[in-house]
């Protein structure tokens, strides 16, 4: 149902796209905008890794220097059937992750010193499942192909100022056709990018919870990182809110509601979807942790890794 959906919101921006173009109605404007879009785009998505990775100092690790954290990804990635992935950690006290890379050839996962520091092993093992769950179902190709046709149809937006008004560009609906290329077009297009991001959430939780085998693991670990990263600021997210969609859990400050303009869902309700998946997976899955009642444990068993990062170098 997540994967019909997310095809019928991509249907719907193509759709979109070509009707802001025919309100327009100067294809050579359009087709400019779209190939100038279109190449930022695929100049993203090759190198949307290494460029992501380098915005938040991502340090790679291996067995040598991060063996619990590194033996976790690769023990899931072996039970999902996956190509072990690069495994990366940043410096950064804010517990998150993320997962990137255009295909599961060439994925990487990066976890913060945060996330290891407060977290248990196994809830580390539900967030990392979690990223490998949006590898394994290809969201970094889903949204890039969402991001091209968004930022098309942004820049149609702008053209629309200069030459909507333009008596031979057969514009149909004269002025309020301009109104809507400019405001209410680029206006859906977001809203239709973020419930793209929001539905693929629910998706990789579902599948990061079988991978791992435990969903509460991932539900317990998600009401932890919610907790601090509302009260942990990220520089480096608030400097590039373009990537805040990345994130297991929103990084951004304040981002607290479900709303129309959230690009993840509300945790609650994450969380509850969780827990009823741990009932179906029985008995054992059901108790399989509880929750927190009090802070995250600063000095957990990944404190020592931790502290490397913050050290550094990597030797």
């Amino acid at each position: 149902m997540n994967m019909i959906r997310t095809a019928m919101l991509l249907a719907f921006m193509t759709a979109l796209f070509m009707a802001v173009g025919y309100v327009i109605g100067g294809s050579g404007g359009m087709m400019i905008a779209f190939f100038i879009a279109a190449a930022m785009n695929l100049f993203s998505y090759w190198n949307a890794d290494k460029m992501v990775l380098r915005m938040y100092g991502a340090v790679e690790v291996d067995e040598r220097t991060a063996p619990e954290y590194y033996r976790i990804v690769h023990d899931l990635a072996q039970r999902a059937g996956l190509p072990m992935p690069r495994v990366y950690l940043i410096n950064n006290p804010q517990p998150n992750a993320f997962a990137t890379g255009r295909n599961p050839q060439n994925a990487a996962v990066a976890a913060t010193t945060g996330l290891l520091h407060r977290l248990t092993p196994e809830e580390v093992a539900g967030v990392m499942a979690h990223e490998l769950a949006h590898v394994q179902h290809r969201d970094t190709l889903t949204m890039t192909i969402t991001a091209t046709l968004a930022g098309a149809i942004s820049m149609l937006g702008n053209f629309a100022f200069f030459f909507g008004g333009n008596r031979d560009n057969n514009n149909p609906l004269g002025f309020i056709g301009i109104l809507i290329a400019m405001i209410v077009a680029p206006l859906a297009a977001m809203l239709v990018q973020m419930a793209i991001s929001r539905t693929r959430e629910y998706a990789a939780d579902r599948r990061g919870a079988e991978i791992c085998g435990q969903p509460l693991w991932l539900a317990s670990a998600l009401n932890k990182i919610a907790r601090s990263a509302h009260q942990i600021v990220n520089p480096q997210a608030e400097r590039n809110p373009a990537t805040a969609h990345l994130f297991i859990i929103n990084p951004l400050s304040g981002e607290r509601m479900d709303n129309l303009f959230s690009t993840h869902p509300n945790t609650e309700n994450r969380i509850a979807a969780l827990r009823a998946m741990a009932h179906e997976f029985g008995p054992a899955a059901a108790s399989a942790t509880s929750f927190p009642t009090g802070e995250p444990d600063v000095e957990g068993p990944w404190a020592m890794t931790a502290r490397r990062a913050r050290r550094g170098p990597w030797s």
